[in-house]
């Protein structure tokens, strides 16, 4: 299968699109997975799940948004299935803030979730990949929000920005090494943590998600199951030597205005 000597880490992985992620990489007969998030008995739960399938999966608690538990996770996911070749950093904050009603904690909050968290985690993996001279590839979860965002999400486009040009960076620095980097910049996506984050942020009714679909081109919001085997394409050997890519995953094309 064409993921079956993958051994990855899915930051973010119990839930959404990074849970959809594990399950379209054991689809494809991945051996081995860690998956990590903040709330435990959610992953452990993940984890049981994802377990049915015969592979090894193990749930490592981990605040990304620290960078004593980013070093740590890629340590312990080496000391539970061994030798890694995959990393996607799913897992994210998305608070709201504009420029002027944004605090400094929401900033810092934003910032170190979604992108000090990922470089320092891809710091660890990097270094355990080097250490043990074999190619690897790394996803990067971004948001189509990094070509601007609305208003409100001034520090979270700022974030998703950075980690653009995160990825960009680190496959530009480890193309000698066989260490791919690539990413995609999502859309408007139907998960569990965008039904929450409307119904806190915008008080969405129950029917918010009907709704919004109806005003789409496609008639739908993007969905998990369709980015997920674009993740496992970049982090498998079937897209070769592809490093450095920010694919746009949405169904409004950046920089287009109406006819």
């Amino acid at each position: 299968m064409p993921n079956s000597a993958t051994r990855a880490v899915i930051v973010g992985g119990t839930q959404g699109l990074g849970l959809a992620i594990a399950r379209q990489l054991l689809d494809e007969g991945c051996s081995a997975l860690v998956i990590s998030g903040r709330d435990e008995a959610k992953g452990e739960a993940a984890a049981a799940e994802l377990s049915r399938s015969g592979a090894r999966v193990e749930f490592v608690r981990a605040d990304i948004a620290e960078i004593g538990d980013c070093i740590g996770l890629i340590e312990e996911a080496v000391k539970r299935i061994g030798s890694l070749n995959g990393l996607v950093n799913a897992a994210a904050c998305c608070d709201r803030g504009g420029l002027l009603d944004t605090t400094q904690e929401i900033w810092a909050r934003l910032m170190d979730t979604n992108a000090r968290g990922p470089f320092f985690t891809m710091q660890a993996f990097v270094r355990h990949v080097k250490a043990e001279g074999r190619p690897a590839s790394i996803v990067n979860i971004l948001s189509m929000s990094m070509h601007c965002g609305q208003s409100y999400l001034a520090p979270y486009s700022a974030s998703k920005a950075a980690l653009a040009n995160i990825t960009r960076n680190t496959a530009q620095a480890f193309r000698k090494d066989r260490i791919r980097c690539n990413g995609i910049a999502c859309g408007w996506m139907d998960t569990p943590g965008e039904d929450a984050t409307q119904k806190r942020f915008h008080g969405a009714s129950d029917n918010w998600l009907a709704e919004a679909e109806a005003r789409q081109p496609f008639g739908q919001l993007v969905k998990p199951t369709e980015v997920a085997p674009l993740v496992a394409y970049l982090l498998s050997p079937r897209s070769g030597v592809m490093t450095g890519a920010l694919i746009d995953c949405d169904q409004n094309v950046a920089g287009a205005y109406p006819e």
